[in-house]
């Protein structure tokens, strides 16, 4: 058995911020906690605020490395990157590909989800608007296909957690539908769709948009599109790239007023080059350029996802540093949107929160 009492100067237990607070953690799980001085010898002393671990629900790699990197050892390095960096749990987020690659990578990456290393496989494509398809390649991009999905669901034996989805293209209404009833949760996203065709694809199921004003259509006050058709029905949760790259801060800001924490998450998208030096890099099958920290498409001013972590996000949005202390309600807002939205996405009660029976993985700010 292994025992680690925590005391934290400030410590968001079950909804709550105590100040300060403990906790009990025992083979990785919280046992219990509460306000005041620990009633054990502390093991670890926090002069920080403790929050529960992030969920990041879409991430292509960091450290160096990506996710669809034949070489495991570089995956699980990836994966470690972010678990430093407070991550509870990392998705496995894979680009558009070729059908044989991605089945690959699908078959390689399973084992890792089945073992608990991460909560699912993410896959970003390849059923994505060519016109809308951002730092992925259009060449790779086609049709749902209901043979292709089987096979994808089948190798991943059900670690694959979520799909991305542009919903204007020919059967994707009919594989949104055949997706969630194979428990995946479906996003929208790289899409040219219009304000009648998102809500569709949310009726058929979809409850995700993947980092909304993102690689979609841009709205209009006459052609609302995606963006106001996603913001608009309660049942979808948003992710946000809110690095200041991806969305200017008033944007992220308008949207978290509009919808409140429990529709947003927070998301990095990192690739290979997040926690790395500036220079040449791949994302899929096309090169990468980092400069000052903002990664592009070589020769190109289209974002090829971030270099950011959740941690970042997460600290932008409290404006850390600060001479002040962030209040309850500031450090409440940024563990839904970080935490407890993401992980209610993915159907995980023992994410998200620190309380008896949950994970005993947190971050500190």
């Amino acid at each position: 058995m292994t025992e680690r009492v925590v005391a934290a100067g400030r410590l968001v237990y079950d909804g709550e911020v105590l100040e300060p607070g403990w906790l009990r953690i025992v083979d990785g799980s919280v046992v219990d906690g509460g306000a005041g001085s620990a009633p054990a010898e502390p093991t670890h002393v926090v002069d920080g605020t403790v929050v529960p671990g992030y969920v990041d629900l879409h991430c292509h790699g960091g450290g160096g490395h990506d996710f669809a990197d034949p070489d495991l050892d570089h995956v699980r390095a990836a994966l470690a990157f972010h678990a430093a960096r407070g991550n509870a749990a990392t998705m496995l987020s894979l680009v558009t590909a070729p059908a044989d690659l991605l089945l690959e990578q699908v078959r390689r990456l399973a084992p890792l989800v089945r073992d608990g290393a991460a909560p699912g496989i993410h896959l970003e494509g390849p059923w994505l608007s060519v016109a809308r398809c951002g730092a992925q390649n259009p060449a790779a991009m086609r049709d749902p296909d209901p043979a292709e999905i089987d096979a994808l669901l089948k190798a991943g034996r059900g670690t694959i957690a979520m799909v991305t989805i542009a919903p204007e293209r020919t059967g994707a209404l009919a594989a949104i539908e055949r997706l969630v009833a194979a428990g995946v949760v479906v996003a929208v996203g790289h899409t040219d769709a219009d304000y009648d065709t998102v809500r569709a694809a949310v009726d058929r199921g979809a409850t995700v948009a993947t980092h909304l004003f993102n690689g979609m259509r841009p709205f209009g006050h006459r052609d609302p599109g995606p963006v106001l058709a996603l913001l608009d029905d309660p049942r979808v949760v948003v992710e946000l790239i809110a690095d200041g790259v991806h969305l200017d801060d008033r944007v992220v800001a308008s949207v978290v007023a509009g919808v409140g924490t429990g529709r947003v998450a927070l998301v990095s998208d990192a690739m290979a080059a997040a926690g790395m030096a500036d220079g040449p890099y791949r994302l899929g099958a096309l090169d990468v350029t980092v400069s000052g920290g903002v990664a592009r498409l070589t020769g190109s001013e289209t974002i090829a996802g971030s270099t950011a972590v959740v941690a970042s996000l997460v600290e932008r949005r409290l404006g850390l540093p600060r001479a002040d202390e962030p209040s309850p309600t500031e450090l409440l807002a940024a563990v839904a949107m970080s935490s407890t939205t993401p992980a209610r996405v993915l159907g995980r009660s023992d994410l998200g929160v620190l309380r008896p029976g949950s994970s005993g993985s947190y971050a500190v700010l």
